[in-house]
């Protein structure tokens, strides 16, 4: 008879679900963000809340609003809170965690880089220059600008009529003659002092006043400044300013909208269609409208909307967009917004009220309609270059008999190798994902270890580099892997990949067809399949020739900076007494090794550490 032994029961695992709520009955009634995470622990959502408690509760209710919120809750496995001092504060930490981990249900707004600004330097003889960056107080700044177009169109306005310089200090301090610039009625040439010191601090001023909208305040003054030359009997001085005048009456002629008092006006436009929104933002900066660009978030449709779409993504775009932009007093909107909590987060952060209009009258209608227009316009050409990219992806895939069920997933990435006579070797990869480049993804790679100009062992080594990561559970393994080479590369390819152990079928090599004639190329594979010859009329083809020039593109443009960088650097490393110190001073005084090349002695020597007898080497070496 055999004996029965008793089982143990295994301890039970807790449930997930209980160990939520029991979270959420323990949060606090306190301002902060909350973060829902799944059971692979990726992130599905962030949110702000003024009372978490409350607020992050309403999500775990027996009827929720939203059947995309059901969804989302049902996949919540964990959440994570912090508190904060305020609702602003908390608003801030939102934005900045949608913004690194980009979580799933929420909107997205791409973080774009800073706007430019049109800069005036706070030197006794203040220079004006395009600038992108953090602000000083040492300077003025006006702006800022949607594009850099805009910018330079107010350069080449102040230029006209305030003939500001525009060169860099290190020109200016060695003119000894009026540049082109002055030739052409576009600089003073303070330089050459042909402007009085006081004079043209006059016009810096009076260029402020202009871009800050007080136009009339400036025509003022100029024309109290012309009587008084005139009435001295200066009368080229007042020739000189009434110039002046009759720039400014033109560009203010000229310049066709009106703000009816207002300096600084943002209009925001937002247009929902296809699936797909498009948020256009229009801006007025000192009484002149400054362009417009649109902005294309993503997630729109899976997003969490607990309000009208449109509302959801004004919410997101104000919320993302301003959080370390400047916002100016009044926002005009095409749709109505009753978010009192963002707005007041918003105002505590910038330090003044925020006007919110949604009905405005002339001539600000008219700036809402042509926002409205410009919105509709670029998501339709969005929606049309969409189409396009997604029938030329298909016809890749097909032509590679991919079997794809998701033709938005299909990655493919692309190596090349560029170099000079063997010098500076450098690989490329770069990323096409989602019907499109992928610039975040791309990666420079440095070849070392191998014999100059073997572009074998160099192609070898970069894939080995890259394809160990993803063996190793570290990356992500492509649909289509693209060799810009003939066979000798793609078999180095092949070798790599089997050494690893990965499917040697996602190889495709591209070889230059004769004379290296765009749309002649041939793809080659290394299991089995015959070459094959799309022809130049093949959409495949061209989706092929632009990841390939791409790479070409990414990879030449590194190796040239690398060639550059190790070719300024070596004649200066070979002079005894320049270290790397010293080798920087002088490349920063005068803008890289040409020009510690065609300085004198005396240059050399007023740089801080460089000696007479040193300032002679310098100059013996480089000459």
């Amino acid at each position: 008879m055999s004996e029965v032994i008793p089982t143990v029961p295994a301890e039970a695992k807790p449930d997930p679900r209980a160990l939520v709520l029991a979270t959420v009955a323990k949060l606090p009634n306190l301002p902060g963000v909350y973060r829902y995470f799944d059971a692979n622990d990726a992130v599905l959502y962030v949110g702000k809340a003024r009372d978490l408690k409350k607020r992050v509760s309403s999500y775990f209710q027996k009827n929720l609003a939203s059947p995309r919120i059901s969804i989302m809750v049902e996949r919540i496995a964990r959440l994570e809170t912090t508190v904060t001092n305020s609702e602003a504060e908390a608003l801030i930490l939102e934005n900045n965690l949608i913004k690194a981990l980009k979580p799933r249900f929420n909107i997205l707004f791409r973080d774009d880089k800073s706007y430019p600004y049109l800069k005036i330097s706070g030197q006794d003889v203040p220079r004006m220059a395009y600038y992108r960056g953090a602000l000083d107080k040492k300077s003025q700044y006006f702006g800022p600008f949607p594009s850099a177009w805009a910018v330079k169109e107010s350069m080449q306005i102040l230029q006209k009529v305030f003939m500001l310089r525009t060169c860099e200090d290190s020109v200016y301090s060695n003119r000894t003659r009026p540049c082109l610039l002055h030739q052409i009625g576009r600089c003073s040439a303070p330089c050459v002092a042909n402007i009085t010191t006081e004079d043209y601090r006059i016009d810096v001023e009076n260029a402020g006043k202009f871009l800050r909208g007080r136009q009339t305040e400036v025509m003022a003054d100029l024309e109290k400044k012309m009587h008084g030359y005139a009435e001295q009997l200066k009368f080229e001085q007042a020739a000189a300013v009434r110039n002046q005048i009759q720039s400014l009456s033109k560009v203010l002629h000229q310049q066709s909208m009106e703000t009816a008092g207002d300096a600084d006006v943002d209009i925001i436009a937002v247009v929902v269609q296809g699936g797909k929104a498009c948020v256009n933002l229009a801006m007025v900066r000192g009484g002149r409208h400054l362009g417009d660009r649109a902005y294309f978030p993503s997630q729109v449709m899976e997003a969490i909307a607990e309000a009208p779409i449109e509302v959801e993504v004004l919410a997101a775009f104000l919320a993302q967009h301003y959080s370390e932009k400047f916002i100016p007093g009044t926002l005009i909107l095409n749709i109505d917004f009753d978010q009192p909590a963002l707005m007041m987060a918003l105002a505590e952060q910038c330090g003044h009220r925020i006007n919110l209009i949604f009905q405005p009258q002339e001539p600000r209608r008219q700036w809402l309609e042509m926002a409205v227009k410009g919105a509709e316009l670029s998501l339709a050409r969005l929606l049309s270059e969409q189409g396009s990219q997604q029938s030329r992806t298909r016809a890749l895939a097909e032509a590679l008999t991919l079997d794809l069920d998701d033709l938005d997933a299909l990655r493919v990435e692309c190596f090349d190798i560029s170099h000079t006579m063997g010098e500076a070797t450098q690989a490329s990869c770069v990323v096409f994902h989602h019907h499109a480049m992928q610039n975040s993804e791309y990666r420079r790679y440095n070849i070392n270890g191998i014999t100059p100009g073997d572009d074998y062992a160099a192609m070898r080594q970069v894939l080995m580099r890259r394809y160990e990561k993803v063996v190793n559970n570290e990356g992500v393994m492509p649909d289509v892997v693209l060799i810009d080479g003939g066979k000798g590369q793609i078999e180095m390819a092949r070798q790599v990949f089997a050494e690893l152990g990965l499917d040697i079928s996602l190889i495709v090599g591209v070889a230059k067809g004769e004379a290296r004639r765009v749309g002649l190329e041939t793809l080659l594979f290394v299991d089995g399949r015959a070459a094959q010859e799309l022809g130049k009329d093949s959409a495949a083809l061209m989706l092929v020739a632009l990841i390939r020039d791409e790479a070409h593109r990414f990879a030449i443009t590194g190796m040239r900076a690398k060639r550059a960088k190790a070719r300024q650097t070596s004649q200066l490393e070979e002079i005894e007494g320049i270290g790397a110190k010293r080798r920087q001073r002088l490349l920063a005084r005068f803008g890289g090794l040409r020009g510690v090349a065609s300085a004198s002695v005396e240059d050399l020597k007023s740089v801080e550490g460089i000696s007479t007898s040193l300032a002679e080497e310098i100059y013996k070496q480089l000459h």
